[in-house]
């Protein structure tokens, strides 16, 4: 499994535009795959939606694609407001969730960290030895490594029922020592993060 994360910067004020127009088409594109995820951000880079697609591999992306393309229904009509376009293939660590349909959220926390190369493989037994613990705290989305894109970076999704409980969480994990994974700033190179809120058409919500 693969998914492919697709970010728009958008226009200011064009964002409700653009999920209107989306949503409209959606439908003849969910006919050749299905999104599992559409959110624009709330808090970090403003005016970015964030739609993720998930395939079993890149030979599937590539047909999937092509075929898509020849739809007069897609894609949206969208240009206008897009200021730039961004894809990643994020693979999900082996012992990740795998991102589905239902509601986690609303409230969803991607964070995007650059490591140090070469250090993927003790981040990831890190991550496995903690993660159990951590997710009594609140839900993991999915976590995965940046195969096709900047590579070098690996994104960890996380959902929250409210801001409110995202610090509550956060205090909790860092005061009782459940998180984070230890030696894992000593690997990073930079962190990054954007609170998201997902589309009325989205599976996840």
């Amino acid at each position: 499994m693969i998914y492919e994360i697709r970010t728009y910067r958008l226009a200011p004020g064009s964002v409700a535009e653009v999920e209107k127009r989306f949503g409209e088409v959606y439908e003849h594109r969910k006919k050749y795959s299905p999104i599992v995820a559409f959110w624009h951000t709330e808090i970090g880079p403003l005016n970015e939606i964030i739609h993720v697609w998930p395939y079993q591999d890149l030979s599937e992306r590539a047909s999937v694609r092509a075929e898509s393309a020849k739809d007069p229904n897609w894609p949206p009509n969208i240009s206008e407001f897009v200021l730039s376009m961004h894809s990643e293939i994020l693979v999900p660590f082996p012992f990740s969730p795998l991102l589905s349909p239902g509601k986690m959220g609303p409230f969803y926390e991607m964070r995007i960290y650059t490591i140090k190369t070469g250090t993927l493989p003790d981040i990831m037994k890190g991550w496995e030895a903690k993660l159990p613990e951590r997710m009594k705290l609140s839900p993991l989305a999915v976590v995965g490594y940046v195969d096709l894109g900047e590579v070098n970076r690996f994104v960890h999704i996380w959902a929250y029922a409210s801001l409110d409980q995202r610090e509550k969480v956060r205090a909790t994990a860092i005061q009782t020592g459940v998180w984070p994974p230890g030696g894992g700033a000593g690997r990073l190179l930079t962190q990054a993060n954007k609170i998201m809120t997902p589309a009325a058409f989205s599976p996840m919500q």
